[in-house]
């Protein structure tokens, strides 16, 4: 299963809880506090989602390294082609 597969199956089984929670069926009623509490919910769960990736997006560039050999070959081949371009003909 995919990634993606993972997050919505479970995005779809928090959402059928919190709705079936939410529109209250008849054999349940939750006391005033847990219903206040459990109606906005999907909002904080979207905002500490949000903050999770900003944190998990900062974590990763603080943390980048820099690849010295990976440069210095990319460097390379860019002179190569542009000498291979060069003996074909294309001016820079």
């Amino acid at each position: 299963m995919t990634k993606l597969g993972q997050w919505l199956c479970g995005l779809a089984l928090l959402g059928s809880a919190w709705a079936a929670l939410a529109l209250a069926p008849p054999g349940l009623r939750l006391p005033a506090p847990y219903r206040q509490a459990l109606l906005p919910l999907p909002v904080y769960l979207l905002v500490a989602f949000g903050c999770y990736s900003l944190a998990t997006v900062g974590y990763r560039l603080a943390t980048f390294n820099d690849c010295e050999e990976a440069a210095a070959e990319l460097q390379e081949h860019i002179r190569a082609a542009r000498a291979d371009l060069s003996r074909r003909g294309l001016r820079f």
